[in-house]
C-alpha cells in the first residue's frame, strides 16, 4: 500500500481547541481576534479552520500583546507583512512603532516612580504619626488630684 502523501507544513490545518491549547488561551479570545480582522479561519461546515497564516498571526498578537501594544497596532503590524512587499517599509515601520511603545512606556515608567516616591512619603509620615499616637497611649495616666471646693453654705 502506497503510503499517504506528506502534507507540507503549510498545509496544516488547527481547530480552535488545538490553538486555544497550545497558546493557552479561550476559545472566546480565538473568535474575538477573528472579529477584530487579525485572523481570518476558512470554514468545514460550522467549524472553523485555522491554517498556518492564522497560527502565526495568533502567535505575533499574542507576542504583540505581551509588549503593550494595543490590537489596532498589532493588526497594522501583522497586516503589514501580508503583503508581497519589500521589507524594508514593514521594518521601518515596525521600528517606528517600537520607539513609540518604549517612550510610552517610558513614560509610565517615570510616572509610576513619581508616584511610588509620594506613597513611600506618605507612609513614612503615616507610621510616625502611628508611633507617635502609640507612645501616647503608653505613658502612664495622670492621676487628677482632687480639687479644693469652698464648704457650700447652708
Amino acid at each position: 500500500m502506497p503510503a499517504a502523501p506528506a502534507r507540507a507544513k503549510d498545509d496544516r490545518s488547527y481547530t480552535i481547541t488545538e490553538l486555544a491549547q497550545e497558546f493557552d488561551i479561550t476559545p472566546r479570545a480565538i473568535r474575538f481576534y477573528e472579529d477584530v480582522g487579525l485572523l481570518a479561519p476558512a470554514r468545514a461546515g460550522r467549524n472553523r479552520v485555522y491554517s498556518q497564516r492564522d497560527r502565526t498571526r495568533l502567535k505575533l498578537t499574542l507576542r504583540g500583546k505581551r509588549l503593550g501594544f494595543s490590537l489596532t497596532e498589532i493588526l497594522q503590524l501583522v497586516t503589514m507583512y501580508d503583503t508581497p512587499a519589500d521589507t524594508r517599509p514593514q521594518l521601518e515601520a515596525f521600528a517606528a512603532a517600537l520607539a513609540k511603545h518604549r517612550q510610552q512606556l517610558e513614560q509610565q515608567l517615570e510616572d509610576l516612580q513619581v508616584t511610588l516616591a509620594e506613597l513611600g512619603q506618605h507612609e513614612s509620615r503615616c507610621q510616625r504619626l502611628l508611633a507617635d499616637r502609640r507612645a501616647e497611649d503608653a505613658r502612664p495616666a495622670r492621676v487628677a488630684k482632687p480639687r479644693k471646693t469652698a464648704p457650700v453654705a447652708r
